[in-house]
């Protein structure tokens, strides 16, 4: 058994079949869905279409004839939209913790996901690293600086993504005990009025608002 072997999971079989869902679609999907975790487990240099179609359960035909190249697969697999254009409110506070409730919302239900994909292949890709960047930029940083009333409003906004995808990866990838292990809700009752005081300068610090009512 190789190591690439040793790495998957008894369960890595083909992905059940969707109700309504057409054979094609079907095909794309397992194809979509190993060649993330494949991307994830070796680096993008390192995974092959022939690997990819493996653990996919076709051939190496059917990965061409549905993406092409590696490198159209690998834009495909993790490919993702950030929606906080859904989630920003009139409320800075709630604003911030909607994005981050929903960010470790989303990594704790799919490992796999296409962000988390992404973000391990761009420790060794630089290609990868560079689809981040813009990802990034684009659909987190450019739309919250634009909320911002503030000479430092880019900056603020970067580090805003930067504490959240810090405490996604502590959390979800690194797995550091005291933040894996903790409750969700003290999580955000801790990180946001951090992150509402960057993205509010002139707003008031202090506890997340109450949304019990």
């Amino acid at each position: 058994m190789t190591s690439a072997d040793a790495s998957q999971s008894p369960t890595d079989g083909p992905a059940p079949a969707r109700a309504g869902e057409r054979k094609g679609e079907r095909t794309r999907r397992r194809i979509l869905q190993a060649a993330r975790r494949r991307f994830a487990e070796v680096g993008y240099e390192r995974a092959t279409i022939r690997a990819i179609a493996e653990q996919a359960g076709v051939d190496k035909a059917s990965v061409i004839q549905y993406f092409g190249t590696k490198q159209e697969l690998f834009r495909e697999t993790v490919d993702w939209e950030i929606p906080v254009a859904e989630l920003t409110t009139d409320d800075p506070g709630q604003s911030v913790e909607n994005y981050l409730r929903t960010m470790l919302g989303a990594w704790s239900k799919d490992p796999d996901s296409p962000m988390t994909a992404l973000l391990r292949t761009s420790l060794t890709s630089e290609d990868a690293a560079e689809l981040l960047r813009e990802r990034v930029t684009a659909q987190a940083i450019d739309p919250i600086a634009a909320q911002i009333d503030d000479p430092d409003s880019r900056l603020r906004a970067a580090l805003v993504g930067a504490m959240m995808m810090g405490i996604a990866t502590h959390r979800h990838l690194l797995r550091m005990p005291d933040l894996a292990g903790a409750d969700l809700e003290d999580v955000l009752r801790l990180a946001v009025p951090v992150l509402r005081g960057l993205i509010d300068p002139g707003g008031p610090s202090g506890e997340r608002p109450d949304t019990t009512d």
